[in-house]
């Protein structure tokens, strides 16, 4: 569904599953803080009512027919965005977590030219946001992993919340993304293929939900193997793979 707006230059990518309860007033905040982008829901196969809201508040509604993943979720919006030419692309989260107060800052910093994806961290600033301990530690492990392999401390590679130029963009519509949780992985993989990112505080409330998408024990422990065997695929991948995508 596309809303007869009038395009803006940017576009907010919204992937949603399940997150009726919440989607409606993060839209609304977004439009409080930021009115002048777009707004995309990718609704992941959801099986509340998220895809009428979605029709309802959103500028755009796209509905998948079974649950594909994040990762699936997000490059939709992203083929949606690189088609129709959006400039400036911001990536949330449905929940709630993130705070639209700080979409100026992450497109200040991604319109001054000089790095491809602006990632917002809720770490380079004093928080309080809490994270169970097999998170801190697999946090601990992506952070050590981009660190290495980039040069690049970056506090919070896990970051759902970020903004990207079209340049990146048209390498997010390719085979190389990831399909499932694009992250560490991801930051390496653009690192290779000769894109810059840089970190800026934001701020993020603590999830609403009690079980967040990760939850669980084996869940975390899932996903660290899977991100590891990623990592590991970026790797042994040569640069000129990924320059041929170009």
């Amino acid at each position: 569904m596309n809303k007869n707006l009038k395009q803006h230059k940017e576009i907010i990518i919204i992937p949603a599953y399940n997150e009726a309860p919440s989607l409606a007033g993060v839209i609304k905040n977004i439009r409080t803080h930021y009115p002048a982008a777009d707004i995309l829901v990718v609704n992941d196969g959801s099986k509340d009512n998220t895809s009428s809201i979605a029709e309802r508040e959103a500028d755009i509604a796209i509905n998948l027919p079974f649950n594909s993943g994040y990762g699936i979720a997000l490059q939709t919006g992203f083929k949606y965005a690189y088609r129709h030419k959006y400039e400036y692309i911001i990536s949330m989260d449905a929940d709630g977590q993130h705070d639209p107060g700080c979409i100026p800052q992450l497109l200040k910093e991604l319109e001054s030219g000089e790095h491809d994806l602006i990632l917002g961290s809720r770490f380079l600033q004093s928080t309080t946001f809490k994270m169970p301990f097999l998170k801190r530690i697999g946090l601990l492990f992506f952070k050590s992993a981009v660190l290495f392999h980039t040069g690049q401390k970056i506090t919070d590679p896990t970051t759902g919340y970020q903004a990207l130029n079209r340049r990146i963009l048209k390498f997010y519509t390719t085979h190389f993304y990831p399909s499932d949780f694009p992250d560490a992985d991801l930051l390496i993989m653009i690192h290779f293929a000769g894109f810059t990112f840089k970190e800026v505080p934001v701020v993020m409330h603590p999830n609403p939900k009690v079980k967040g998408m990760h939850h669980g024990l084996l869940i975390p422990i899932y996903y660290a193997f899977k991100m590891v065997l990623s990592i590991l695929t970026a790797l042994l991948r040569k640069k000129e793979a990924y320059e041929q995508s170009e």
